[in-house]
């Protein structure tokens, strides 16, 4: 396994993550039994990053992980798990940063993780009704009891990441970005107040600050194994993204075929050309990948083998230029 190093955080992080957002039951490739096995073989690989959060299947994927980190390994990783997004006994979800909410999210937490702390805290997404000094207070109050060590924020614009270090420290950030979503305006219909090429990326760099994209692979479609349809069932979460249906979908469909075009012909799965092409930029810490077998955690893995070159990175730029601002 590969390592990175920034200032911020003390540790080396792996530079593939894991993603438990399919521990909660929400994707078709959940990973039900095969959990507690899959788990291990990370962190047996080297994989010290795990990324969850308690709207993932409303607490179930912190559990599985909780449960699953029983063996004795807890030591072994970094859990990055978040708070901001509560719901209800219908399961209808809200935005609450309140310093009630957090400090109630962070014992739920702990509780469901079988675990005295969280090694990277992060907001979820920005909640425009508390103001950050309330949410700062919380934070305080959380890490000064040890019960978290790194604060991060996920989704947030620079602005509120700049007010939010005027009061305390930031650790890491955490954005949507793969090839095809570089500097897109939303995801899952929800708008996007940030950047995360032309404005997160810097910022990181300039803070020395973990960056932590998710949906590396655009949540499926860039491993290869995408049809023009029928791609999951009516259950899956990956129905409420519009850019996987209907004409949106057609135009990442064909930036995803040349981008597996330009695979085939180096001879390297997409994946982990995808993979390889986030890995390979500074900025980037751990890559957020979900995995729903021993296998793909060994495909994933492998991407760390080797890299693109200077040559291919020139040629991908061209492919994925249109993809830049869309």
């Amino acid at each position: 396994m590969l390592y990175k190093k920034v200032a911020k955080i003390e540790e080396n992080i792996s530079a593939i993550g894991m993603g438990c957002w399919n521990f909660g039951g929400q994707w078709d490739n959940a990973v039900g039994d095969n959990t507690i096995k899959i788990v291990h073989a990370a962190i047996d690989s080297g994989i010290n990053l795990f990324d969850v959060a308690p709207v993932y299947g409303f607490g179930k994927a912190e559990e599985i992980l909780g449960r699953t980190l029983k063996e004795g390994k807890r030591s072994k990783i970094l859990i990055a798990s978040k708070c901001g997004l509560v719901w209800n006994d219908q399961q209808e979800i809200s935005n609450n940063l309140t310093k009630k909410s957090i400090l109630n999210e962070i014992d739920q937490s702990l509780r469901r993780l079988q675990t005295d702390y969280i090694d990277i805290y992060q907001l979820h997404w920005p909640d425009p009704s508390t103001p950050i000094e309330e949410t700062v207070c919380a934070l305080e109050e959380i890490k000064n009891a040890g019960k978290i060590r790194y604060i991060g924020l996920s989704n947030f614009a620079q602005r509120d990441v700049d007010k939010f270090m005027s009061m305390i420290d930031i650790h890491a950030q955490q954005s949507l970005y793969n090839m095809l979503e570089r500097n897109t305006n939303s995801y899952h219909e929800i708008p996007l107040v940030y950047k995360t090429e032309d404005e997160v990326l810097p910022m990181v760099k300039k803070h020395q600050q973990a960056f932590l994209p998710y949906s590396p692979l655009f949540q499926g479609l860039l491993t290869g194994a995408f049809k023009r349809g029928g791609n999951f069932s009516e259950n899956d979460i990956r129905n409420a993204n519009p850019k996987l249906k209907g004409d949106l979908f057609e135009k990442y469909y064909e930036g995803a075929l040349a981008i597996g075009d330009f695979a085939d012909k180096i001879g390297r799965p997409l994946n982990e050309v995808a993979f390889n092409w986030l890995r390979q930029k500074e900025e980037v810490t751990s890559i957020i990948a979900g995995v729903s077998s021993i296998s793909q955690l060994e495909r994933n893995i492998n991407s760390t083998t080797w890299n693109l070159t200077e040559e291919e990175l020139r040629e991908i730029e061209t492919i994925i230029e249109p993809f830049k601002t869309i």
